[in-house]
């Protein structure tokens, strides 16, 4: 999915915050991370870290606070994506019916092609 030279946004939505400006653009900096709150999945950051440096991609964190739903199909306007990947939460019906479905409404509200990674359940 990624080529040579693409551009990779890591863009996360936290709910509440007292950042008033909108989005950062690099909290990958652990001063940042530190300030807001953020904690990124080690794992993860390998994995994007190996990528850049196979790819040759330039990797780019944002983090904005807000609604998930709107705030995602927000920045797929403002940054602009050309795609997006999401994770799904794996939420029971019931949940979903009341909480709602924020891949859902991204893939049904988004103006760019959206895949919906559903979470991998491991066995006990």
């Amino acid at each position: 999915m990624v080529r040579d030279g693409d551009h990779l946004i890591l863009v996360t939505v936290c709910p509440e915050g007292n950042y008033e400006e909108g989005e950062i653009y690099d909290f990958s900096d652990p001063i940042i991370m530190k300030k807001y709150g953020v904690k990124c999945d080690p794992e993860t950051l390998d994995i994007v870290n190996t990528t850049a440096m196979q790819k040759h991609i330039m990797v780019i964190s944002k983090i904005y606070w807000g609604d998930a739903r709107e705030k995602i199909c927000e920045a797929i306007d403002k940054i602009p994506l050309s795609c997006l990947v999401i994770g799904n939460r794996g939420l029971s019906k019931l949940k979903r019916a009341i909480l709602g479905s924020v891949s859902n409404y991204v893939v049904n509200n988004g103006s760019c092609p959206v895949t919906v990674v559903k979470q991998v359940e491991h066995e006990h």
